[in-house]
């Protein structure tokens, strides 16, 4: 999903694009980092040029301490298997916010530019970066390797599949999407599904966050075919931006009435 440009960068196209009047929204913490130089290398860092409504927002022991604090307090909990990198986490006394609504357009390049801009900031003093919108933790060394060194948009590595039982019956989930805000698309969700269509809602979900975080757009009662789920599903957008469990609107699937 990218094409070369005359100016030596990539083009991270969305073959599938069409417009919204929803735009794209980012939110990374990383801790470690500082503000104090942004002299990145074009080609290094595969980045030509921050975004302009993006903030960026530093914070340390001078200047609101409590900032870094928070997010560690509230988020760590994630990282419970992961002992060394807590301790990095906590030893750190800065941390620098990039956040901000991106112009919806017809490829990736701002996502290519912020991606650029975060690894310039792990390779300045950023231990790990912590993803608001997934409520994800990224190492410096797995961020590099999942994210940065593939140089192209990896969509499934921004956006989690997250799981929960319902009515306290282990074996019927509610399966729902993180993370699709950063394209200006809706995330995803759908309850009560038994244990023997876990597999095909998870590939169900793959394939609808890459399509639209690749530009498409799931229309309002648009049906769902696949040979292993049942027939006559069909999409709800639902919900609004102040959701915790998204915070993002979504799209609903819907079991048939008959199911």
């Amino acid at each position: 999903m990218t094409t070369e440009k005359s100016t030596g960068l990539t083009d991270w196209a969305r073959p599938y694009y069409q417009a919204s009047t929803e735009s794209p929204f980012l939110f990374y913490v990383i801790f470690g980092a500082t503000a104090d130089n942004f002299a990145i290398s074009r080609n290094k860092y595969l980045c030509d040029g921050i975004p302009d409504s993006l903030e960026i927002l530093a914070y340390g022991p001078d200047n609101h301490p409590e900032v870094i604090d928070n997010f560690r307090t509230a988020n760590l909990q994630v990282l419970e298997d992961d002992a060394g990198l807590i301790a990095e986490i906590a030893r750190q006394t800065h941390c620098v916010i990039i956040k901000g609504h991106i112009q919806n357009s017809e490829n990736l390049n701002y996502f290519r530019n912020t991606i650029g801009l975060l690894t310039f900031l792990l390779d300045n003093g950023g231990v790990a970066i912590f993803d608001a919108l997934s409520l994800s933790w990224w190492s410096k060394s797995r961020w590099m390797a999942e994210i940065f060194q593939p140089a192209t948009p990896q969509p499934n590595s921004h956006v989690v599949i997250l799981t929960s039982a319902e009515n306290d019956d282990a074996n019927t989930l509610w399966f729902h999407t993180r993370g699709l805000l950063k394209f200006g698309r809706p995330d995803l969700s759908i309850h009560n599904v038994p244990s023997h269509y876990h597999s095909a809602v998870i590939e169900m979900f793959n394939r609808f966050i890459g399509f639209q975080a690749f530009g498409g757009m799931i229309e309002q009662g648009q049906e769902i075919r696949m040979n292993s789920l049942p027939d006559n599903m069909y999409c709800l957008h639902s919900g609004h931006y102040d959701d915790p469990d998204f915070n993002n609107v979504h799209i609903e699937i819907k079991w048939p009435e008959i199911y």
